[in-house]
């Protein structure tokens, strides 16, 4: 019997085998169209019950089965599953495209979304519907037959051609290592740093220290090795992958993906990508994106480029360097930052083992939101490291189940995210409750030591933890409007806000304990943490803002005459570059946000979130961080209503008015006046 096809409540992993999904997905999708002739079929008039909730609950089998083998295939994969997803990708875009292509279908659809004045619908049907018939007249509904062909090729293409991308730079990243066996190689890297690089020597049989591309050996590396051409081996080695000359090498899939793109859109009626894409968010147009990030741009550039200037001329005090490379400024960025705050990372470190910190963000939701989260073992986890957790509210109602995975390992892709097994969802009167999942690479515990995390691996604890409440509490009608289903440029704000309570000293406070004497952080600490909060923050956002530039040039212009990835970055970097070009390394080839992920034409999202985090979070810091009414209203008006409402609405209802950039300005100390 294949488990896949039981019902099952949680995810069935350890009866899994990999033989399981195809014929499993074969048959959930047989099932799916099933669902989807009866809705066809129906001889009864197109209301909204039989059509419209109706096809809204179909497909809910192949949704579940697909979510964890693609989550897997992120979290757990091997050449296996990457060669089903390699199979499966084009059944998937082949389906998806048999529903919104199928002309009766959408008949019944329009028909409803035509007498919808009639209906006397809630805002939330009301969503469903328009969210409903868009995504049919947007992919496709209204073409001849011969151009839905086309968009059904384009669509199978881009559905490989993503999935390529990113096993090519996961090949990348497992595939480099640097072995160092003299003492001297590691100087300026901290014992922990060290001891965990000898234990991945150790478990391959070798003497001496592995570092590799993950990120908790990759970043400390460049941050603390005194040598700094072995910090440019490491730099250059990251910024090589998917632009080598070997088979892993994304060149051409990028380009054959911003094309292919490019002519859907064209397909559909829209100028570039770009233009499809932001019609249904926010921002709305990329015109207006690229605005935004300008404006920010102009307040963040003299700031930057000042920052630059002052990291320049203390390197060249410090070691006499006369042009600042970019395997160089992490590494000056904390020496100056230890001199200017006399803040180091390695002494914070002991104050975050993780089993606190998460202890610490589940204090802060229960606080908050009064949710309670129980570490269980009766759930099925796909690898050892994974913790389950039962979360409920103080009445004992059941909540979500959430999983929660750390450390890298070789079948994992690196950065961390959040992801769910199973929407939210009320069917036949039940409330259907979520299980969700959060992925992370952070530090591994050694021999002598727990998993102490850096502080950037504490904020971005909770920051995908902000995401998981957004997926925990959602309590919607429709699983396709439920949690995290909504604007993309909206997605990131649960999660940016979160962030913040990282910076509170009566948060801090909670679980910021010394692992070896139970010692609460140091109040100097915390008030260095939050005065060097804005260190460097020209340089980051000008980072921030140059990612998402790039992004909206690949999808905001005709991409056909482009020939060379490196020759269009540059020029996309013209206006935000602070570091000299390093001619062996592309961004566009390993820039999986936007090639893999689904951040195409939404990577200025973080920014034009943080402009809603910071003034959400000004409405906390006025009435106290832990404030019951504030957080009730963020829980009602915007983490429970997903995607049922536009999202500037749900913002306005919690905080009485739209947001501001001011509050992000001030707290990135970007104001003219705090300069």
């Amino acid at each position: 019997m294949n488990p896949l096809l039981q019902d099952f409540n949680t995810a069935p992993f350890s009866k899994i085998s990999t033989k399981d999904y195809k014929p499993a997905i074969l048959k959930a999708i047989e099932i799916a169209k099933q669902e989807i002739n009866e809705i066809v079929n129906n001889s009864e008039t197109p209301s909204f019950k039989n059509t419209t909730v109706a096809l809204d609950f179909s497909g809910e089998k192949l949704n579940r089965i697909t979510s964890i083998f693609f989550n897997l295939n992120s979290a757990e994969t091997n050449d296996k599953i990457q060669k089903i997803a390699q199979e499966i990708s084009p059944w998937l875009s082949e389906f998806r495209n048999d529903i919104t292509l199928n002309e009766e279908l959408f008949n019944r659809v329009k028909a409803v979304f035509n007498n919808r004045e009639n209906l006397k619908l809630s805002p939330e049907q009301e969503m469903l519907l328009e969210k409903q018939y868009k995504s049919f007249a947007r992919n496709g509904a209204n073409l001849n037959e011969e151009n839905k062909k086309e968009l059904r090729d384009i669509d199978a293409k881009l559905s490989k051609l993503s999935l390529k991308f990113g096993e090519n730079v996961l090949a990348e990243t497992n595939a480099f290592e640097m072995h160092l066996t003299k003492p001297e190689d590691v100087a300026g890297l901290p014992e922990s740093v060290k001891e965990a690089a000898k234990e991945v020597a150790k478990s391959k049989n070798k003497d001496g220290y592995i570092f590799t591309l993950d990120y908790p050996s990759y970043i400390p590396f460049l941050t603390y090795a005194d040598n700094r051409d072995l910090r440019k081996k490491m730099a250059i080695a990251a910024g090589k992958k998917g632009f080598q000359e070997n088979e892993f090498n994304n060149e051409k899939i990028v380009l054959e993906i911003v094309n292919l793109r490019h002519k859907r859109a064209n397909l559909l009626g829209y100028k570039t990508h770009a233009h499809f894409v932001l019609e249904e968010r926010m921002a709305e147009t990329p015109e207006k994106v690229i605005e935004f990030s300008n404006n920010l741009l102009e307040k963040a550039k003299p700031a930057a480029l000042k920052e630059f200037e002052n990291l320049e001329k203390y390197a060249k005090k410090l070691d006499g360097i006369d042009k600042l490379q970019k395997w160089d400024g992490a590494y000056y960025s904390e020496k100056l930052k230890k001199e200017l705050f006399d803040l180091d990372q390695e002494l914070l470190k002991p104050y975050f083992k993780l089993e606190n910190v998460i202890n610490g963000v589940f204090e802060i939701a229960n606080r908050l939101f009064d949710l309670n989260f129980e570490e269980i073992n009766s759930i099925d986890k796909y690898h050892e490291d994974v913790k389950t957790y039962n979360v409920t509210d103080n009445e004992d109602n059941f909540i979500a189940v959430f999983y929660a995975d750390f450390h890298p390992r070789k079948g994992k892709r690196n950065g961390a995210w959040m992801t769910s097994y199973k929407s939210q969802q009320i069917k036949n009167g039940i409330n259907d409750r979520p299980h969700v999942s959060i992925v992370c690479n952070f530090t591994k515990p050694t021999e002598t030591k727990p998993s102490l995390l850096t502080f950037n691996e504490v904020t971005t604890l909770f920051h995908e933890f902000g995401h998981a409440l957004h997926g925990m509490l959602a309590n919607t009608t429709y699983n396709s409007l439920s949690g995290t289903s909504v604007s993309w440029d909206f997605v990131e704000l649960p999660s940016q806000v979160l962030e913040n309570w990282c910076y509170e000293k009566e948060a801090l406070e909670l679980f910021a304990r010394h692992y070896e004497t139970d010692e609460v952080i140091p109040m100097k600490y915390v008030e260095k943490i939050k005065e060097s909060a804005s260190f460097h923050e020209g340089m980051q956002t000008l980072r921030q803002l140059s990612f998402g530039l790039l992004d909206m040039k690949w999808h905001s212009e005709n991409p056909s005459e482009i020939n060379s990835v490196k020759e269009f970055e540059n020029d996309a970097f013209s206006n935000t570059k602070l570091y000299p070009d390093v001619k062996e390394n592309a961004m566009s080839t390993a820039f999986s946000h936007i090639f893999q992920g689904g951040y195409s034409s939404g990577y200025y999202s973080y920014k034009w979130a943080e402009v809603l985090d910071a003034d959400a979070f000004e409405y906390f810091l006025e009435e106290g961080i832990f404030n019951k009414v504030v957080a009730t209203k963020f829980k009602d008006n915007v983490l429970s209503k997903g995607g049922t409402e536009k999202p500037m609405k749900l913002y306005k209802r919690f905080r009485g008015k739209e947001p501001k950039p001011d509050a992000l300005l001030k707290r990135a100390g970007l104001l003219n006046s705090e300069r």
